[in-house]
């Protein structure tokens, strides 16, 4: 049972694309740290936010006027709102599950209730591996991180902007990021929300895979809407929101939050600005399309108060975790929050303990959608190769625990019992030999070998291992099915919308 079978059964986390489950089912509880008087004194607090200090809508008189037809009390570009208002709104509407389709069935996620999903890191400009080192990040960075995370089973979402392709113009990058996402993967996938016309392209490109009318009548897209803390959205976030609310396509209201610069430095300080911001743009999006799929986002990070630099894999940020899956729940919408988060440079120690605590505690949280669950490095300023497969190993390993314990028959292994005499060993029992090939989770790039074994086959690090291995999905990569037709209308719009772009240049 070691040697070259214990090795074959290392790779089970990067079998062939589609073996593995769309989603999570969790047949495992969630850590809450809150009770109910803790609860209500955050709501209360976040109430007394949205009534006593209001939040700003910047630039878009018409946010401005939807609110102001709900009977808002909108000054300038303050918006103030009634203690109850928001809840009231998001309640009455907003689902608390909804499916986000995949271009290939099997491959839908159910967003909510008891499940979990990780999609990979989003937004870094640089990438990085153990042959070239730090670079800014290029479209075939891109397209390549995108078939690596095809590949990765314990990856459910192909995720957005897995790296800036800084090659490309940037007002013609989104076309070709969603072709990516729309060709060389059948995963969900995020949409554009930096510029109202972005977002309007992206969902025109998903109605070519999907249909106008099958897009409308369901979610296709999963777009997350940063705020500007403290208490504000920006016209650019609130063109797209309005552009995928009106489309019936998810909007995640995330407010981007570095504790004690974007708001106070305390947890529950935090999480009622937070929740704030939250309810406002939850808000807006039910008032804009009632019933349109809506989620708590959040992304938190404490700050170092005496360099100002990121921290990752803090208690602070586990406790904020925990605590918002309880209001979120609450508020009977999903949650989205983060996961393999790290300010370091390189795949190294720092990487890994600081990655695997972030992961752990939105996971135990019961995260919906996990975001950044694979290839951060340098506080989401680069995409990792080697990070990306490590990460993926860390998700696959979460995956197998929220299985639960197996109570089964053969489970219970009785047969064993009366097969084995006391003091002698199980390795050859008839129990053993049938389950030996499933028995145990086993890390795909880990190595627990002996010292010998380990030298003798060349003494590898981890991150040469991760280097090894994702150079392999590549090489192995193969392209899911798509149909002629589909790929000549996605070049067709392409080749439209950049002559209209370029026009305006």
């Amino acid at each position: 049972m070691g040697g070259r079978r214990a090795k074959k059964d290392r790779l089970r986390t990067f079998d062939a694309p589609g073996t593995g489950s769309p989603y999570i089912k969790r047949n495992v509880g969630k850590f809450s740290l809150l009770d109910e008087e803790s609860l209500e004194l955050i709501e209360s607090n976040a109430d007394r936010i949205l009534a006593e200090v209001g939040m700003d809508f910047r630039d878009d008189p018409e946010t401005l006027q939807i609110f102001r037809d709900a009977g808002c009390d909108v000054r300038g570009e303050r918006v103030r709102f009634d203690p109850g208002f928001c809840r009231h709104i998001i309640t009455q509407s907003a689902p608390r599950t909804f499916v986000q389709h995949a271009r290939n069935p099997s491959k839908s996620v159910m967003i909510g209730g008891n499940n979990s999903l990780f999609c990979p890191s989003f937004g870094p400009p640089f990438v990085h591996d153990m042959d070239r080192g730090r670079r800014y990040a290029t479209y075939e960075d891109f397209e390549n991180l995108t078939r690596i995370h095809y590949m990765l089973n314990s990856i459910h979402h192909s995720g957005g902007v897995v790296c800036e392709p800084v090659d490309l113009p940037v007002h013609v990058r989104h076309l070709y990021m969603a072709k990516a996402h729309l060709t060389l993967t059948d995963k969900p996938f995020m949409g554009a929300v930096t510029a109202q016309d972005r977002a309007e392209d992206t969902v025109a490109m998903v109605k070519l895979a999907f249909g106008d009318q099958f897009v409308d009548e369901n979610c296709c897209l999963y777009s997350v809407v940063n705020t500007n803390a403290p208490l504000v959205l920006d016209a650019t976030m609130l063109h797209a929101l309005k552009v995928y609310a009106r489309a019936n396509q998810a909007v995640v209201v995330s407010p981007f939050i570095l504790g004690g610069a974007m708001s106070p430095v305390t947890v529950a300080a935090t999480l009622a600005q937070v929740l704030a911001e939250v309810l406002a743009g939850l808000c807006l999006i039910q008032l804009i399309r009632p019933g349109a799929p809506a989620v708590f986002g959040t992304f938190f990070s404490p700050i170092s108060l005496q360099s100002g630099a990121t921290t990752f894999g803090t208690p602070e940020g586990m406790q904020f975790q925990m605590c918002a899956r309880s209001l979120a729940d609450r508020l009977g919408v999903p949650l989205h929050s983060v996961g393999a988060l790290t300010a370091s440079k390189v795949p190294d120690a720092q990487a890994a303990y600081e990655s695997s605590t972030q992961l752990l505690g939105s996971f135990l949280a019961g995260t919906h959608f996990i975001i950044h669950a694979t290839g951060c490095l340098e506080s989401l300023l680069t995409t990792g190769y080697e990070k990306v497969v490590m990460d993926a190993d860390r998700c696959a390993m979460l995956e197998a625990f929220a299985k639960n314990v197996d109570l089964s028959i053969e489970a219970q292994a009785w047969d064993a019992f009366l097969e084995v005499q006391p003091g002698e060993h199980f390795l050859e029992s008839n129990h053993t030999r049938r389950n030996f090939e499933t028995a145990f989770f086993q890390s795909a790039i880990s190595d627990s070998r002996s010292f010998e074994q380990w030298e003798a086959d060349g003494s590898t690090w981890q991150h040469q291992r991760a280097n090894e291995m994702w150079k392999k999905l590549l090489a192995e990569y193969q392209p899911p099915s798509i149909g002629k037709d589909l790929l000549e209308a996605i070049d067709d719009f392409i080749k439209r919308k950049e002559q209209q772009i370029n026009k305006l240049f």
